[in-house]
């Protein structure tokens, strides 16, 4: 048997077996205790966790409900809707291309796609990849419950590059990231064009059928009648149903993907051991881009790049809902990680990038400290105000971790933003005010408390903290001078 089929076998069948058989057993229960935690932190609605490491499946579970009205559990079997994950396999399929030369990503786009508007045809293929490319929304993308029925396609993909012809580009390209479906709706029509065949064809043939991912889906039409988790959007600190666009299919290379988390997770294990993608392609892609001016664009191929640690991570969200993540330790031959996270939506629309931090936190803490600061900081924001002495409690979290104050710092201010966004304003302001308890000296941490107390709506309080932070800001600036 071929070596990569034997490995991909004994993933398989690890999939499916029971946690404690392919974890040990203080992981596999700290990691359910997540799943609990999160539910009830963030009013997930229903949620299903793969986490592998170097190919080994260290905990596999499930929690909550697939539809609150009928109490229907997630299963092993639960389909839930991957949103943007979609463009994965359009990033894997122009992957492909280049590992074969057959597709140049700095070539400009116009000599392999016809019909794009004038302006587009200069730009190379890499900037539509990792969406520096400057290009419009092509459709109005509200947000909410009820927005769905108000969003009008246009009728086909000559009527979308017709409708931006006349649409200046947001930015020159290549000079900043800004993340647009139409970058991966341009993706999927070059795929198209390029094997002469339907983009969802492509993705069948090379993708799906291959790795034998008989439960997933690209558009709604195919779905089983039962078994696919409703959808949910937070309002108000409740549960709503959200209905479901319905995409075009030329939108299918950036949206409508619906799975299980064993067939995800059986798509990043396929990507990182190579069978999709050759491992030295990936080594190559899977790089940091550093765009004019200096700054770091936000993807690598198509997928989000960032660092943690001594680990590079690349991955996907598909919304707030659900994501993917790989960390690897310098190459992709060891010490790699593997995590798909999928839930039906939550009452506080948590973000799913808080969600995969706190897994890490609890997987590896002292492999992953920024991670597990900002999950001690969650359980401490939400403690009561009168649960013991603020000042000890600060100086007993900075002396649990082993990041250095800057960095420390930035991930305490960074932790409480999330926290605001996810949990509330008052959580949040305790967070902001640990910072000041530890870096009185800083003006960055009371000009964030000072604009929490603004969102609060206590504009004398803010007065006298943003006084605070500008004095701070300028006796740094003398300092220095």
């Amino acid at each position: 048997m071929h070596p990569k089929r034997f490995t991909s076998l004994l993933l398989a069948l690890a999939l499916f077996l029971p946690c404690a058989a392919s974890a040990d057993d203080a992981l596999a229960q700290a990691l359910a205790r997540q799943l609990d935690t999160h539910r009830q932190r963030y009013g997930i609605a229903g949620q299903a966790l793969l986490v592998a490491h170097d190919g080994q499946v260290l905990f596999r579970g499930v929690d909550g409900e697939a539809d609150i009205a009928t109490h229907a559990p997630v299963t092993d079997a639960t389909v839930f809707a991957g949103y943007s994950l979609a463009k994965l396999f359009a990033s894997t399929l122009v992957m492909q291309l280049v590992e074969r030369q057959a597709l140049d990503l700095d070539a400009p786009i116009g000599a392999q796609l016809p019909g794009l508007p004038a302006r587009w045809q200069a730009i190379p293929i890499r900037d539509f990849l990792d969406h520096t490319s400057g290009l419009p929304e092509y459709f109005d993308n509200r947000q909410g419950a009820g927005a769905a029925a108000h969003i009008a396609f246009p009728a086909n993909l000559q009527a979308v590059f017709a409708s931006l012809a006349e649409v200046p580009l947001q930015f020159a390209p290549g000079t900043q990231t800004r993340y647009t479906q139409t970058n991966y709706l341009v993706l999927a029509a070059l795929l198209a064009a390029h094997a002469g065949k339907p983009y969802p064809q492509l993705v069948d043939e090379r993708i799906l059928r291959p790795l034998e991912l008989r439960h997933t889906w690209l558009g709604r039409a195919a779905l089983p009648e039962h078994g696919v988790a409703t959808g949910y959007i937070g309002k108000d600190g409740h549960l709503e149903t959200e209905q479901d666009l319905a995409w075009p299919e030329y939108a299918l290379g950036h949206a409508a993907l619906y799975t299980t988390l064993d067939d995800l997770a059986r798509f990043l294990q396929a990507m990182t051991s190579g069978e999709l993608v050759g491992k030295a392609t990936l080594q190559r892609l899977w790089q940091p881009r550093t765009l004019p001016g200096g700054q770091r664009g936000w993807f690598a191929a198509g997928w989000e790049y960032g660092e943690s640690g001594a680990y590079r991570q690349v991955g996907h969200d598909g919304g707030t809902r659900v994501r993917v993540r790989v960390l690897f330790d310098g190459t992709l031959d060891g010490d790699l990680y593997t995590i798909a996270y999928l839930t039906n939506g939550s009452a506080r629309n948590v973000w799913s990038r808080t969600l995969v931090d706190s897994v890490l936190a609890t997987i590896a803490p002292g492999r992953f400290p920024r991670e597990a600061l900002s999950e001690t900081l969650m359980g401490y924001a939400l403690q009561s105000s009168a649960d013991g002495d603020a000042h000890a409690q600060a100086r007993s979290i900075r002396a649990g971790s082993p990041l250095d104050d800057a960095e420390f710092e930035r991930t305490v201010n960074a932790t409480g933003y999330a926290i605001r966004d996810n949990l509330g304003i008052e959580p949040a302001l305790r967070v902001f005010a640990l910072n000041t308890e530890l870096f009185p000296a800083s003006a960055n941490a009371w000009d964030s408390l000072a604009e929490a107390h603004a969102a609060k709506g206590d504009d004398e309080k803010a007065k006298v903290l943003y006084e605070k932070a500008r004095r701070l800001a300028g006796e740094a600036v003398r300092g220095e001078n």
